[in-house]
């Protein structure tokens, strides 16, 4: 039986993640892994996380989880989600201090800046609001087997301010337009990320969800 360890650091939407994988894959063990042995012993790791970038990684670090999710991250299919997405990341432009960024994990070369709408409007005339919130199409750039039963252009739920900046185009996987272009979903080798929640976008974010619990990379 497949043991899927959702990564409990403090600062994710960790319920909801859980309900919605046992929804899609009850022939799976789901634990919400707050100790180094349950993300050690499980098969597959989910990375969520919501809040403020520089207080992720402190928990991440001060949880004891850090050291035992780099070892998951080299060894084991892992998907990210929202700010665990961005978290994967060099570094981060959301940070305590003027003119300073949060060092991240550093597994995908690249960096994660905040949105910048102040001179853009939308087709009605109307501003953009940040966070950026709400149903978007999200475009695949390249297939990949946690798009399979996805079509392209389907709608997924967002709620952010920053979005992260890669620097290799091949790592883009998904894009989606709000204001401009800016990138979803990345991947490489055992790990798959997305910005938007798939928690929080009916049956095609469950479809994917579904995808992760099936998929051997």
């Amino acid at each position: 039986m497949t043991k899927i360890a959702i990564v409990d650091y403090g600062m994710g939407n960790i319920r909801s993640v859980a309900q919605a994988v046992m929804k899609v894959a009850p022939e799976c063990t789901v634990v919400i892994a707050h100790t180094p042995e349950m993300i050690a012993s499980a098969d597959k790791v989910i990375l969520p996380g919501q809040g403020a970038m520089p207080d992720c990684m402190t928990n991440l670090k001060e949880s004891g989880l850090f050291e035992a999710l780099l070892v998951a991250i080299k060894t084991k299919p892992l998907l990210g989600v929202c700010v665990g997405e961005q978290m994967l990341f060099t570094t981060s432009a959301e940070a305590h201090l003027p003119q300073k960024s949060t060092d991240c994990l550093n597994i995908f070369p690249g960096k994660v800046i905040k949105f910048d709408l102040e001179e853009k409007v939308q087709l009605d005339g109307s501003h953009f609001k940040v966070p950026h919130m709400g149903w978007n199409e999200v475009k695949q750039q390249r297939s990949h087997p946690m798009w399979e039963g996805i079509p392209d252009a389907s709608r997924f739920y967002f709620v952010h301010s920053y979005y992260v900046v890669p620097d290799d185009e091949e790592y883009v996987f998904g894009t989606t337009h709000y204001g401009s272009e800016f990138t979803c979903a990345v991947a490489r080798d055992n790990i798959f990320a997305t910005q938007f929640h798939p928690e929080k976008s009916a049956q095609l974010g469950l479809c994917l969800y579904k995808n992760f619990t099936r998929w051997n990379p």
